[in-house]
């Protein structure tokens, strides 16, 4: 069900829609379970922490398991290979952003953020760095405090 403070997105005209109308403005995507305790956690960060970015960012929510048409969605789930999750992904003026947060996959943000002020400041980041032209950014955040998972990759 996700976040009742949050939109979710549930069809992938929605997610295009979304990405193409979002202007000056990040684009925070959270794919994930609403049953899943991580995307609850993540979840509540988001939420909080919405009012916070509604200047300079939209944070909408795709639940992987109530999708209405799952095979129309499964593009963009298979185009940024998410696999773990929750998995957050951003987007600037339909552009996809990129974060160097020291792990191997600078596409997407794996885990829950460790508190609200981690995730309005990667927000930030990504913001300031899109006004200034920069398709990646740097990772604000100390590396203890970035989330560390061993990555596999299919048919390499």
């Amino acid at each position: 069900m996700g976040s009742a403070l949050l939109s979710t997105l549930r069809l992938k005209s929605e997610e295009d829609t979304a990405i193409r109308d979002t202007l000056d403005k990040v684009l925070v995507l959270r794919f994930g379970r609403a049953t899943d305790a991580a995307c609850l956690h993540l979840d509540d960060i988001l939420a909080r922490s919405s009012w916070d970015i509604s200047k300079f960012a939209i944070v909408a929510l795709v639940d992987m398991d109530s999708i209405s048409d799952s095979e129309e969605i499964q593009v963009y789930i298979d185009y940024f290979d998410i696999t773990l999750v929750p998995a957050t992904i951003f987007f600037f003026n339909t552009h996809h952003m990129k974060m160097d947060s020291g792990t191997p996959d600078h596409t997407k943000w794996i885990g829950s953020f460790s508190s609200k002020q981690d995730f309005i400041d990667v927000v930030e980041a990504i913001f300031r760095g899109a006004m200034k032209g920069k398709l990646i950014v740097s990772c604000p955040l100390p590396p203890e405090r970035i989330p560390r998972f061993q990555l596999l990759f299919k048919d390499v």
